[in-house]
């Protein structure tokens, strides 16, 4: 009988631990087999904990087992097999094994099998994605202020994320477009930075320019950034009148209103087309009038600069004359005057109204109560008699008419008896 040569038996059994390693490290089972342990993979942030679950559908007492991606065994069934107290014991049951790993870190990334010692052996693998969470942005480019009409470029940076974070602009609460971020890889995370150049102007001083960090470890709104713009720009200017009315003979003042950055500090004030009034009096944004005549009547300029630039400002007088004004007074009190006259008169014409109704009234209550005090014991008696006397009286009335009547048919009939036949035929009629 011949025996393989040496160097063909060393590659016999090279090659038959290829195949069971194979066979242990694939899920070559099918998926009806009830003894295959099933995980899944999971996805955690660094410092965040996981939980890594193996499961079987039947149980034949084999044991469950977790090891790391360097293959060192995590637990072995309920017994602890690595001395890391981040890694503990979930759950265990004969078809269930669960740890947790907590304060996980970059170098816990990886693939975890899990492990059931039957024959063969069978495994399952759970691979573990660890995210770096980016650290805060920081927003760079607003060292020194900004003239208006100028540009300024922004720089913002992240750094440590994994994968690569996104960095959005924001200014004010509209988005606007940087430049393509600049990825650096710091293995295993990442830097990202990104820059932003505007075109400023006076509407922009204060506005701020938000940094924002997208990324799947972090919810929106969680990392960001915000610097105001600082602009200088040249002075809004506008004149406010100290009184409402400019009143020939007494005091007026105006003053000068400026906006910029800086504020303004330097005023001046001319009058176009001539020099300022005698009694005039400029104190930096104040101009007094220590008392008003028609002369002063024009158009008065205020100048402010804060040294970026300069601006203007108009205000035109017009000095009232007193007696207009006293005049226009004496027509608003005739016009209220007349008013009230109005007023009272209606309400005189209301009061004699009601007067005359209220006397009517009484009278009528007196009468009735004449009418049935002869015989009444008292007030309400002599009402409820002269109301039953009233119509007592009607019916009288009406009987005296009646009767009259009466009479005068029988006249008829008497004067056709002493005047003949056909009269007293013809009274007789009537009569009928």
């Amino acid at each position: 009988m011949a025996f393989p040569s040496a160097p063909s038996a060393l590659w016999i059994v090279s090659l038959l631990t290829v195949l069971f390693t194979a066979a242990v490290h694939s899920n070559i089972f099918n998926d009806d087999d009830p003894l295959q342990p099933v995980t899944s993979d999971e996805t955690v942030s660094v410092g965040g904990t996981v939980t890594l679950t193996c499961r079987v559908a039947e149980s034949d007492n084999s044991s469950l087992q977790w090891s790391n991606p360097a293959q060192q065994t995590l637990y072995f069934g309920e017994k602890r097999a690595l001395r890391d107290i981040r890694i503990q014991l979930h759950r265990s049951t004969p078809m269930e094994l669960s740890i947790t790993i907590s304060d996980v870190q970059l170098s816990d990334e990886g693939e975890y099998t899990c492990s059931i010692f039957t024959m063969p052996v069978r495994t399952a693998r759970a691979t573990v994605t660890v995210l770096g969470v980016p650290g805060n942005p920081h927003i760079s480019g607003f060292e020194n202020p900004v003239r208006d009409g100028e540009t300024v470029t922004l720089t913002c940076t992240s750094t440590g994320s994994k994968p690569p974070a996104k960095l959005r602009w924001y200014k004010g609460t509209e988005q606007v477009e940087g430049r393509d971020d600049l990825v650096v890889q710091d293995d295993p995370t990442f830097n990202v930075s990104s820059k932003l150049t505007l075109e400023v102007n006076a509407g922009d001083d204060n506005i701020p320019i938000v940094c924002a960090v997208d990324h799947p470890s972090l919810a929106p709104g969680d990392k960001r950034s915000e610097q105001a713009l600082r602009v200088l720009y040249s002075p809004e200017v506008y004149i406010s009148p100290g009184e409402m009315m400019p009143i020939e003979g007494q005091k007026f003042s105006l003053r000068c209103l400026g906006k910029g950055n800086p504020e303004p500090t330097d005023y001046s004030w001319v009058r176009k087309d001539g020099e300022l009034p005698p009694l005039s009096k400029a104190d930096s944004a104040v101009l007094s009038f220590l008392m008003l005549n028609k002369s002063d009547n024009g158009v008065y300029v205020c100048h402010a600069d804060n040294g970026i630039g300069k601006g203007m400002g108009e205000y035109t007088l017009q000095v009232q004359d007193t007696t207009a004004m006293s005049t226009s007074s004496g027509v608003d009190h005739a016009v209220i005057g007349g008013v009230v006259a109005v007023i009272v008169f209606i309400l005189l014409c209301l009061l004699i109204v009601l007067g005359r109704y209220l006397i009517r009234h009484k009278g009528t209550y007196l009468t009735h109560e004449a009418k049935g005090s002869d015989d009444a014991p008292d007030a309400d008696t002599a009402i409820i008699n002269a109301e039953g006397g009233h119509s007592g009286a009607e019916d009288k009335k009406e009987q005296k008419t009646q009767r009259s009547r009466g009479q005068e048919g029988v006249f008829h009939l008497d004067g056709g008896q002493s005047g003949g036949g056909n009269e007293r035929g013809g009274s007789f009629k009537r009569c009928g």
